[in-house]
């Protein structure tokens, strides 16, 4: 897990949880907006589930009411389906948990690189504005 230590803790009110490449189109969202109410931390390895570390760094945003797994896989693809469960049981109901990505597809790609660049802008949007 790798945390968010260029924003202040005080200030967050989201955290975007992710893994792989889309960590750098949010950081880029991020920076264009000027956002410092959003933090966003990466699981590079999702097995051994990194319950403390993850734990830890949730608790260093408390004002964090909205948790969102950003992928771009489809919903059935992705570590999606491996996160929810874990992450639903890590926050105990005490915050809101959103998942931002594509939806369930049969292909993991559209096929068309114009189609992919628009989906992926359109859910790096969604990330910072869903709620």
């Amino acid at each position: 897990m790798i945390g968010d230590a260029s924003i202040s803790e005080g200030e967050v009110t989201r955290v975007l949880l992710c893994s792989g490449k889309v960590f750098y189109d949010l950081l880029a969202e991020r920076q264009k907006r000027n956002d410092s109410a959003t933090a966003i931390l990466r699981l590079e390895q999702f097995y051994p589930f990194p319950k403390n570390l993850l734990a830890e760094a949730l608790a260093r945003f408390s004002n964090a009411n909205d948790i969102c797994w950003v992928q771009e896989e489809p919903r059935n693809m992705g570590g999606w389906s491996f996160m929810e469960p874990r992450l639903v049981k890590l926050i105990d109901g005490k915050r809101s948990l959103h998942y931002v990505g594509r939806p369930e597809s049969a292909s993991p790609a559209t096929g068309s690189h114009t189609i992919h660049q628009m989906e992926q802008q359109l859910l790096v949007r969604q990330a910072f504005e869903v709620s």
